[in-house]
């Protein structure tokens, strides 16, 4: 079903890879003593490390993901991380909360009596005031970074044991008001210390459209494109058919739906009032259904609707991050590995959501693997023709050699190892939270496939995109 034609008309990409310090001089030499480095600054590599402080991904879970405005309504985004956090602790009941070194989690949408959310979930999950947290925010690969920051720490001798994932409600948005009243408001203290003149001047100058609320902007801050809108555009560069797209998102929600039936994320997800239940999935859907909804984005001749494109969710998850050396002396016994990790830049106006096809390139070189080593592939699925252009990319000589630099195509990549349960245009995609989701699906693949490398890749808002190897870890 891939489409593996790439226009002509194909601008070069320009990706630039974040550059990182190493957190500590000892951790930079265990690196660099042996093993490949690293060819950019942003990739790193957990398999040079001694044994002890290479981290591992001890378990990784989520509460439901779900439609917003439906099961999460009245809750705040803080509690849905306190849930999730506190579930996982209960998961392994031999971590005492008190071990934890340190907490990462990752939003888009700061509310700001919990702008710091992290450590207000984190104290309300039962972990001691005396453990550090911070906010990681980086749109769409914000939990990603969280668990990224977790294992630099690990590598870098300043933590052992680490909880890092992310959160989001859409239920409860921080809807402001407009500029001219905030200024008016602003000034209503002043205004009422000199009398009844004072505050009604306040109103002069306010317009009728003053009074409208103001919501969280969906378009991108320095393009001003929505970014259904950018996909879209993408598509069509790569010549992704609507028909394409329709089916790949069908395959989502059949894939969602059988994995749920047949108990797949029990594994996975804790239960909420009782229930496992993720309510977007829609696995009784069909072509025809999707084939006669109108475009959403790009009116009226485009191809992105809204079933081929990933809802507004809620939900949150979390993940356990140890050194390898810490998890087996606590009899906690890792999941996988991180193998390399790597975060990429683009032109958020032509390459937006092509981060996946760029970083795969970087941390399959920085392990020194190709496609073809690849047992699992977890790849975001904020829209259908997103993952459709990014494979065509990935399977493209042209793209790699005129906007990758690189002499050769990465490689097809074979669907049945593709988000074989489902992905995000199914199962949701909570902004802060789905990085989580990525890694420990791959991990759990990993062992009840019998495979050993696990590829996972997402794109974010802003041009940014982040990819890893995950490795089985056997006892």
């Amino acid at each position: 079903m891939v489409h593996k034609g790439v226009t002509a008309t194909m601008r070069s990409a320009r990706a630039a890879t974040v550059s990182s310090r190493a957190a500590a001089a000892a951790a930079a030499a265990a690196r660099a003593s042996c093993g490949r480095r690293a060819n950019s600054s942003s990739a790193r590599s957990s398999s040079s490390s001694s044994s002890s402080r290479k981290p591992v991904f001890v378990d990784g879970a989520r509460i439901p993901f779900v439609l917003s405005g439906t099961t999460y309504k009245d809750l705040l985004a803080v509690d849905l991380g306190k849930l999730a956090l506190r579930g996982l602790l209960n998961r392994n009941p031999e971590l005492d909360p008190k071990d934890v070194d340190y907490l990462l989690f990752g939003t888009v949408i700061q509310e700001s009596r919990t702008s710091n959310i992290a450590r207000e979930a984190g104290m309300g999950a039962g972990i001691p005031v005396s453990v550090p947290s911070h906010t990681v925010t980086q749109a769409c690969i914000s939990a990603n970074q969280a668990m990224c920051n977790g294992a630099e720490k690990i590598l870098a001798g300043t933590a052992d044991v680490v909880l890092a994932g992310g959160v989001e409600t859409f239920s409860d948005l921080p809807i402001r008001f407009s500029r001219p009243i905030r200024n008016r408001l602003l000034n209503l203290g002043k205004a009422q210390k000199k009398g009844l003149a004072s505050v009604l001047g306040l109103l002069k100058g306010l317009k009728l459209k003053d009074i409208a609320p103001e919501t969280p902007a969906i378009a991108n801050y320095t393009t001003g494109e929505v970014m259904g809108h950018s996909s879209d555009r993408l598509s069509g560069r790569f010549g992704i058919s609507r028909q394409e797209q329709d089916e790949f998102a069908l395959r989502s929600h059949q894939n969602a739906a059988k994995a749920h039936a047949d108990g797949i994320y029990d594994q996975e997800i804790i239960p909420v009032d009782g229930s496992t239940d993720e309510n977007g999935v829609k696995g009784e859907s069909t072509l025809e259904k999707l084939g006669s909804l109108k475009p959403a984005f790009v009116k009226p001749h485009g191809t992105h609707t809204a079933a081929n494109s990933s809802f507004l969710s809620d939900g949150a998850s979390a993940a356990l991050i140890m050194s390898e050396g810490r998890a087996l002396e606590m009899g906690l016994a890792p999941r996988s590995s991180f193998k390399s990790w790597a975060f990429v830049a683009l032109d958020p106006f032509e390459d937006l959501l092509l981060g996946p096809a760029f970083g795969a390139a970087k941390v399959l070189d920085d392990a020194g693997l190709t496609l073809n080593d690849i047992d699992v592939f977890e790849i975001h699925e904020a829209f259908a023709g997103q993952v459709l252009s990014n494979l065509a990319a990935m399977n493209s000589t042209d793209f790699a050699q005129k906007s990758m630099g690189r002499s050769a195509k990465l490689g097809e990549v074979p669907m049945e190892k593709l988000n074989i349960h489902g992905g995000s245009l199914s199962l949701g995609h909570p902004f802060g939270a789905t990085g989580v989701r990525l890694v420990a699906t791959a991990t759990n693949r990993l062992h009840r496939e019998g495979g050993r490398y696990a590829l996972v890749a997402a794109c974010a808002d802003g041009g940014l995109g982040h990819a890893c190897i995950v490795e089985r870890y056997d006892s």
